[in-house]
């Protein structure tokens, strides 16, 4: 049997109960990794990890807020007593809060920058700190959105965040390439989730407006990330690879 692309690597990914991040770890659990499971919902997370080892995967959850230190060293130590170290680390948890600029809460700003950077920020420092320890490299990942590239209504706080995430995965090039390891970002533009495949007006909308004809689907989106975290990308980092079917290039608004 051929080698399987992701054999005898680890990985962790964040936001994973559903939605891009489920399939990122499907696909990665498929192409022989072991795969550490996060998700804020412990039985979404129990949910989907049993999913995944029923296709003879090797995958364990680890339930919690991902923008907190405490589940973030949770998921680094799982993997290392579980599946003896760290390669691959994939910031993909996230919230969308939308609101109008101009009445904007506080308390939302707080959460979305919590949640959005302050996880992303303390996963790859995380990460980092492992795969330095370990010394053979390994590579970070952001879910950042095409929101970070283009104005879109009602997600100021939303797409500041996914900007800053890019800006992140830049500097650290310069911190983390001594010790061999990159760090890229995927920028998903209109996908089809749990949350957005049974609405008829999401997917008519977004394929009307979408050049390619239709809004991605998850395995779209897993497939660009599996590329960016496997060692045919090692050399590359710093970089953002949207994934949108085109849209950035002409940006018609979904609410005209």
């Amino acid at each position: 049997m051929p080698q399987k692309i992701f054999d005898k690597q680890v990985a962790i990914v964040t936001g994973a109960g559903q939605g891009i991040g489920f399939e990122i770890c499907r696909q990665l659990a498929l192409q022989g990794a072991s795969v550490v499971l996060n998700d804020i919902d412990e039985k979404l997370a129990n949910k989907a990890a049993s999913l995944i080892n029923a296709e003879k995967g090797n995958c364990s959850a680890v339930a919690g807020d991902s923008s907190l230190i405490s589940v973030i060293e949770e998921m680094v130590t799982t993997a290392v007593n579980q599946f003896g170290k760290l390669d691959i680390a994939i910031a993909n948890a996230g919230i969308t809060l939308f609101g109008d600029f101009l009445t904007y809460p506080p308390e939302s700003l707080h959460k979305v920058m919590q949640v959005n950077i302050d996880g992303g920020f303390f996963l790859a420092q995380q990460a980092a700190l492992q795969m330095k320890k370990q010394g053979s490299g390994g590579s970070i990942l952001f879910t950042s959105s095409v929101t970070g590239h283009q104005a879109h209504k009602n997600l100021a706080a939303y797409g500041m965040t996914k900007a800053a995430l890019e800006m992140l995965a830049r500097n650290l090039v310069i911190e983390l390439s001594p010790f061999h390891i990159n760090v890229n970002t995927i920028a998903p533009g209109a996908t089809l989730t749990e949350r957005t495949v049974d609405d008829p007006a999401y997917e008519k909308t977004w394929s009307t407006i979408t050049p390619m004809g239709r809004p991605a689907t998850t395995l779209d989106i897993a497939n660009a990330a599996l590329f960016l975290v496997s060692t045919s990308a090692r050399h590359i980092t710093g970089q953002s690879l949207i994934i949108d079917g085109g849209w950035t290039a002409v940006s018609p608004s979904p609410y005209e």
